[in-house]
């Protein structure tokens, strides 16, 4: 158990070393920026699986987790997003207008830890379907990729998905107290949509699967508190 006490962190460190190398690989390499985001994903998925699984939760796990997460999701495709801008104008300041997103990002984290508000559910968007939504723009069909790769349509996702970051709306948390449909009626409705766009768009769902997760939140939100 001595050992396996540290799993969490070492998992927390493999996000980190992946948002690394996602910034490395934005200088000069040839994979796609989303591989790194989705690795990082991943072990941040299951960092918090293993120290729920062992018992092992701490305050300095808590915050290796955030300083982690801000370079993978926040800085990594802050970066990304400013290589696109970049190749959109001759405005060598304009790019600068992604650094946003690393802002926010840090801002969003830090508010997390501080707020035992969020438990049950998400104040503002969680760092990591940021990412993911970035991410996965490139491999959006190819009749949207026109529109959302203009300088205008990076810049409004930018400013737009830097806002959701630290917006005071309640998003939920797909975490199941119990399997019934009746207490997880948004949930299981929620995957099985997300199921259904994979199946057909593959990786260019998620930047529609996180547009429906903050959709579903609002119209969720906006019924309960109209009842």
């Amino acid at each position: 158990m001595s050992v396996l006490r540290h799993l969490p962190n070492a998992l927390t460190c493999a996000n980190l070393v992946c948002g690394c190398l996602g910034i490395l690989n934005l200088f000069g390499g040839s994979q796609p920026t989303a591989y790194f985001i989705w690795a990082a994903v991943g072990f941040d998925f299951l960092d918090g699986f293993a120290a729920r699984g062992l018992k092992v939760s701490s305050p300095i796990g808590k915050e290796l987790d955030s300083l982690a997460d801000v370079v993978s999701f926040g800085v990594l495709p802050s970066l990304a997003m400013f290589q696109w801008i970049g190749l959109t104008t001759q405005t060598e300041y304009i790019p600068f207008v992604a650094l946003l997103l690393a802002v926010f990002s840090a801002l969003r984290l830090a508010k997390f830890n501080v707020d035992q508000n969020q438990s049950e559910s998400f104040i503002g968007l969680p760092t990591p379907a940021n990412a993911l939504f970035i991410s996965a723009l490139p491999f959006l069909p190819n009749a949207l990729t026109a529109s959302v790769f203009s300088l205008y349509g990076l810049l409004s996702i930018t400013l737009l998905f830097s806002w959701l970051l630290v917006a005071p709306i309640h998003l939920f948390a797909l975490k199941f107290k119990n399997f019934t449909w009746r207490d997880n009626q948004v949930r299981f409705t929620f995957l099985m949509l997300s199921v259904l766009l994979l199946v057909l768009l593959k990786a260019g769902a998620l930047p529609l699967i996180i547009l429906m997760y903050v959709g579903l939140s609002l119209g969720t939100r906006w019924v309960s508190t109209n009842k």
